[in-house]
């Protein structure tokens, strides 16, 4: 009799059992790698805006937009961005497009960057024209006794001043942390793993993670609502907020000890 070679039924549990493994192996490895190339074009992104936002100062004697986004309705004319926040930005809502656009549009930044895409991280929220936001340093408003400048000269240290985050939504106003304690007042952003991209006076960009196990939790549980005023409870958690003071102000508005 003619016998057919062939694989057995525990043969080919083994080849699937053995596939599975290799794909739980190589998954994350691929995961990463695709972050990474996400985190990558979120970094060229900044740098463009980074670079508009200098030639802005360069063409205005030296004078800053203001990070104000919407303006504070009329207090800053300059404000980089105009309103692209819906007015449930808080729970995850998100303005029309073309509403987005005029917002954008509105900016004192669109002469010098007329490219929409510029002002959103690639892998933002569907539908969500503006992910990035400026710091509240940045010729805005002083928080508790917080410096304020208006003058690109007049920031200390440009290559470790904060201008730029990729915050993942618009937001109404600057990005801002508390001045003389070590809280948050907007949320630490989880946009990329365990942190986010950052843009520098000098015109730089870089990713920073975060240390703080409460930190990346907070961040992760607040991706398209804000609550305010988080308080670290770890060592690490005070460092990520106090890192973050001191890149918006170069200081601590308070002693530590």
């Amino acid at each position: 009799m003619n016998r057919y070679k062939g694989f057995t039924l525990i043969e080919l549990l083994v080849v699937i059992a053995i596939i599975a493994v290799l794909m739980g192996i190589l998954m994350p490895a691929l995961t990463m790698a695709r972050e990474q190339g996400k985190r990558a074009a979120c970094l060229n992104t900044l740098r463009q805006l980074a670079m508009t936002w200098i030639i802005y100062a360069d063409e205005n004697d030296d004078k800053l937009v203001s990070s104000e986004a919407g303006g504070m309705g009329g207090a800053f004319p300059d404000a980089w961005v105009g309103v692209t926040w819906a007015s449930d930005w808080s729970q995850g809502g998100v303005l029309p497009k073309d509403q987005q656009i005029k917002g954008i549009q509105d900016g004192a930044l669109w002469p010098y960057c007329k490219d929409v895409d510029l002002y959103s991280c690639p892998t933002g929220f569907r539908g969500e024209l503006l992910t990035y936001a400026m710091m509240i340093s940045i010729n805005g408003r002083s928080v508790q006794g917080s410096p304020v400048y208006k003058k690109r000269i007049k920031i200390p240290q440009p290559a470790d001043r904060l201008v730029f985050i990729d915050e993942g939504l618009a937001s109404p106003d600057a990005y801002a942390v508390q001045y003389n304690t070590a809280q948050w007042w907007d949320q630490p952003v989880t946009r990329h793993s365990s942190g986010t991209n950052f843009t520098y006076a000098d015109g730089h960009a870089g990713y920073h993670k975060w240390r703080g196990s409460d930190t990346v939790k907070q961040g992760k549980d607040q991706v398209r609502t804000w609550s305010g005023s988080f308080i670290p409870t770890t060592e690490a958690g005070i460092e990520d907020v106090q890192w973050v003071q001191k890149g918006i102000w170069g200081k601590l508005g308070y002693k530590t000890f």
